[in-house]
């Protein structure tokens, strides 16, 4: 596989919350308690790399030993070598992690690739694994919230078959004062994804 070259989904999708499922070498599985900082930190400095993180987001986005208490959070392993590659955060079945999700949807959030781990296709396995997931918890539809300035980030939705869903976006304030619109996307869970 080359490096700009997206890994192609080779298997069948995880009917329980806790089956490990291997992509072209990519494994997805639960977060093992040894790997919450690690996967706290890939979060973290993902994120840092390439947006202005107030002390508040940061904080929710390093906050992974809480949202393995209340939510699941996945990672993208290497198979052979075993390195940590990326996150994503889905909520346990029957519940959500935001007010964007309506009844029958399943919705994820702080999906994050590893700077070294960039361009290997990792966002397009997790984002693929979540909506393997909804369609075996017979949810219709994966939506999500984004900022405006993640840009790449909209660009995988996107070209993944995400559209935008303007009438659930909201303008968000920071404790500082300054705002911004919460975007929203969502994709029907069966649907294929464009060619």
């Amino acid at each position: 596989m080359s490096e700009t070259t997206s890994p192609s989904v080779t298997s069948t999708p995880a009917t329980t919350a806790s089956a490990d499922r291997e992509r072209d070498g990519v494994l997805i599985r639960l977060v093992r308690p040894d790997e919450v900082d690690a996967v706290s930190a890939l979060a973290v400095g993902a994120y840092a790399a390439s947006y202005r993180l107030s002390d508040t987001y940061r904080s929710d986005i390093g906050a992974v030993a809480d949202r393995v208490r209340q939510h699941e959070v996945w990672v993208a392993v290497d198979a052979a070598s075993g390195a940590l590659l990326g996150t994503v955060s889905t909520p346990r079945e029957g519940r959500v992690m935001s007010a964007v999700a309506h009844e029958g949807e399943l919705d994820f959030r702080l999906l994050a690739v590893a700077a070294e781990a960039r361009r290997r296709g990792i966002g397009e396995v997790l984002v693929e694994h979540v909506l393997g997931l909804a369609r075996a918890r017979g949810a219709r539809r994966v939506v999500l919230n984004t900022g405006p300035d993640m840009v790449g980030a909209h660009r995988l939705y996107e070209r993944l078959g995400f559209e935008r869903l303007p009438e659930r976006e909201y303008t968000f304030t920071r404790p500082d004062g300054s705002s911004f619109l919460m975007m929203a996307y969502g994709r029907d869970a069966a649907a294929s994804a464009p060619a």
